[in-house]
């Protein structure tokens, strides 16, 4: 009978512990979504606000994370204005070139940032397991959800293999972030070299009609593509770029798009479909063209912004031919043709090697900018490299801007780290 008792016993402490176990991986883990997402709980983070923030990031308690503090005891957390959202589109071998866009972003990041990932559901713990290695002042500035990429059922093979591997799923952020009013999109292959910040200000710079903001595809007509060669309609003269795209999805979902298929308006829901049955034959640049087609019959809500915001190799290998990243400097890189993996454009490879090797609490301007600018010395055989100075400029006044901030929750080494 005693025996019968101690297994009862210990059976019901073996449940007790499991239980408890089970529940500390529900809270501190992965933890799975209606939508689909995975959201990630982690102690040293602040959930953050903005708009739309509460349903992807959860409303548990905003001061739960670890928090910072000025030597003087001021608290850094309740200072700190919403989070701004960035996202981006991951598949195949990106994880590193994303992680590195990712670190550009946080490094030069003014408010707090919200990541939305999407990546192929096999890179999703490699994501959290680098992520989660960064320090918890870096951690910190931060918050992170990962999704599952996601195309609707009845096309999703079609979407998917367009142009390159995911690159679609950005067209239909607003129908999957729902409770999102505005977000960043940007390529793997995208690095800032100016806040982020900055590029979301332009929300503020939309007039009433206006729902997204691009930059030109060329500055240059003579030697742009879409002029040229596009068999589809194209926005303005050269057509826009889609690698850094700023959304107001609160308005994307609700406007009515004219198009060349019905005498009415359509939603952004309704219109993608029926454009990509219509125009597939006669795209090249997958949804970057589907993007042009709208925005060429609804110019009126479109922002153009400067070709500095989204600086690619075109603007160098056949000459200088971006005007304001020659007056105020490089505000952000696209490393788009895998230029930051082969030698064909050196001085892109030489900055994206540099914040891909910086290490977060080391002094920025001597172990990034410093080596940098040495190794762009070694590129001035290339058109791009003899532009290397439009690489730094704006790049040296951002790194100085982290060195100076007040209270720079950056730097280990300023405040003290509070337990949770």
């Amino acid at each position: 009978m005693r025996r019968y008792i101690r297994a009862l016993v210990l059976c019901m402490v073996f449940a007790v512990f499991s239980g408890l176990f089970v529940y500390s991986k529900l809270l501190y883990s992965d933890v799975s979504v209606a939508s689909g997402a995975k959201r990630v709980f982690s102690p040293p983070r602040d959930p953050g606000g903005g708009q739309g923030a509460a349903s992807e990031t959860g409303d548990r308690n905003p001061h739960r994370a670890n928090r910072f503090f000025t030597p003087d005891g001021r608290d850094i957390e309740s200072r700190r204005p919403p989070s701004m959202h960035l996202a981006v589109v991951t598949c195949g071998d990106r994880l590193e070139e994303t992680l590195t866009m990712i670190k550009s972003a946080v490094l030069f990041s003014i408010k707090l940032l919200h990541l939305h990932i999407f990546a192929e559901d096999q890179l999703h713990a490699s994501f959290v397991e680098a992520l989660e290695l960064w320090p918890g002042f870096v951690r910190s500035t931060f918050t992170y959800t990962l999704h599952p990429i996601s195309f609707p059922s009845d096309n999703a093979k079609e979407w998917k293999k367009l142009f390159k591997p995911c690159a679609s799923q950005r067209l239909f952020l607003p129908l999957i972030l729902k409770d999102v009013d505005s977000v960043v999109y940007v390529d793997s292959d995208i690095l800032f070299l100016q806040p982020v910040d900055d590029l979301w200000d332009f929300l503020s710079q939309f007039d009433p009609s206006q729902l997204a903001a691009m930059a030109p595809e060329h500055e240059e007509p003579r030697i742009a593509w879409y002029n040229r060669f596009a068999m589809h309609p194209f926005y303005g003269r050269t057509g826009v770029n889609s690698g850094v795209m700023l959304m107001n999805m609160t308005r994307m979902r609700s406007a009515y798009f004219k198009n060349d298929m019905t005498p009415v308006g359509l939603l952004w829901e309704e219109l993608l479909m029926p454009l990509l049955q219509k125009y597939k034959l006669n795209i090249t640049w997958g949804d970057q063209d589907l993007l042009n087609i709208i925005f060429h019959h609804n110019p009126e809500m479109l922002l153009e912004f400067p070709c500095k915001w989204n600086y690619r190799p075109d603007h160098c290998i056949y000459g200088s031919n971006c005007a304001s990243a020659e007056e105020d400097g490089v505000y952000v890189m696209h490393g788009n043709r895998g230029v930051y993996h082969d030698q064909k454009q050196p001085a892109f490879r030489a900055v994206y090697q540099s914040i891909k090797k910086y290490v977060f609490g080391t002094d920025p301007v001597t172990s990034l900018l410093d080596a940098l600018v040495e190794e762009l010395s070694k590129t001035t055989h290339t058109y791009c490299g003899k532009s290397h100075t439009l690489l730094t400029k704006r790049l040296e006044r951002s790194l100085a801007n982290v060195k100076k901030h007040d209270g720079d929750f950056r730097n280990p080494n300023v405040g003290r780290h509070l337990p949770g």
